[in-house]
């Protein structure tokens, strides 16, 4: 048995996919761009790319803020050409790991979207939500990485939600079983569907 797991000693090559090779002319790195570059990457002898997210996503921040964990953002193309670009990395013998952002979601993302209906939504529970400070505002002087308070007021139920990030990516409650689990399926069922072509990843 081998004393180390692959990527213990794996060469892997972080691709931010805007910036890398744009494809189809738009001034948007893309999946295109990257098939592309596959030969190049294996010249280098890389093991192995991380792709930063290419979730669907609204992009208030570049991706990170994803709404489906089982598509592919039309700004870096379809499921079918990850599929192309997934086959062809394990042909030239490297690994494809996709960017996963478990933290959070998109305030667009439908777990969201149902969680703030009400304080009754079935999905309540999915997200970190506190009533106003006894004096009004803010539950506490927590503060988000990116600045300002961490906590945004929904107006609709009168609580407010968590988001150590952006106000536009509240946090997942992950110490809520009911939502860990389905969140789980979520994300093995996107690594699925994009893998069809060519099996795992």
């Amino acid at each position: 048995m081998d004393r180390w797991a692959w990527w213990q000693t794996a060469v892997i090559y972080q691709i931010y996919p805007r910036s890398f090779q744009d494809g189809d002319g738009d001034g948007v790195g893309d999946l295109a761009g990257m098939r592309r570059r596959l030969p190049y990457l294996s010249e280098l002898g890389v093991d192995a790319i991380w792709i930063s997210p290419i979730f669907p996503s609204p992009m208030a921040d570049f991706g990170y803020d994803i709404s489906d964990y089982t598509g592919i953002d039309p700004l870096f193309g379809t499921l079918a050409e990850f599929d192309a670009l997934l086959a062809e990395a394990h042909a030239a013998g490297l690994k494809v790991l996709l960017d996963l952002v478990p933290n959070h979601t998109s305030d667009r993302h439908p777990w969201f979207e149902e969680s703030r209906v009400s304080r009754q939504s079935a999905r309540r529970d999915w997200y970190l939500w506190h009533d106003p400070a006894p004096g009004g505002g803010p539950p506490n002087n927590w503060r988000s990485a990116f600045g300002g308070s961490a906590w945004e007021l929904d107006p609709r139920t009168g609580q407010y939600y968590y988001h150590a990030f952006l106000a536009a990516q509240p946090d997942l409650n992950w110490r809520n079983p009911g939502c860990a689990r389905p969140c789980t399926r979520s994300y093995a069922s996107g690594c699925a569907a994009g893998s069809t072509a060519s099996g795992s990843t």
